[in-house]
């Protein structure tokens, strides 16, 4: 399995859209910085067949050091937790092939996201 980057994703989306690679980039760094943002708000992020995003709030408690076998106190602390959504599931249970070759029954229609005004979509793009 191969490490996808945030910089391969931008090049995919260029290469797919036309839109223009820089803009592309920007585009998806303020997806993410929004995520973040309204996460350390205390928002749930619902992504319709993608899935969830919410923080919970993890209990603080007593652990002990497997080798000293010394008790110690952990802190209550926030985490991020990410509920899988049905379509990415049945999508990721099916075995690692190209996208083309899934079949039709089991393929994740994608629906082209709306362009905000200040991107230029080449019309042949869309």
């Amino acid at each position: 399995m191969a490490t996808i980057t945030k910089k391969d994703l931008v090049e995919r989306i260029t290469t797919k859209t036309g839109v223009k690679r820089h803009e592309v980039k920007d585009v998806c760094q303020e997806f993410l910085d929004q995520i973040i943002i309204e996460l350390r708000r205390g928002n749930r992020l619902e992504f319709r067949d993608f899935g969830v995003f919410e923080v919970k709030e993890r209990a603080a408690r007593i652990a002990q050091n497997p080798k000293t076998m010394q008790k110690v106190e952990v802190p209550s602390k926030r985490a991020v937790k990410f509920k899988v959504g049905r379509l990415m599931r049945e999508s990721v249970e099916m075995p690692p092939q190209p996208i083309r070759n899934i079949p039709a029954a089991a393929a994740v229609e994608v629906k082209p996201a709306a362009t905000p005004s200040s991107i230029k979509v080449p019309a042949g793009a869309r």
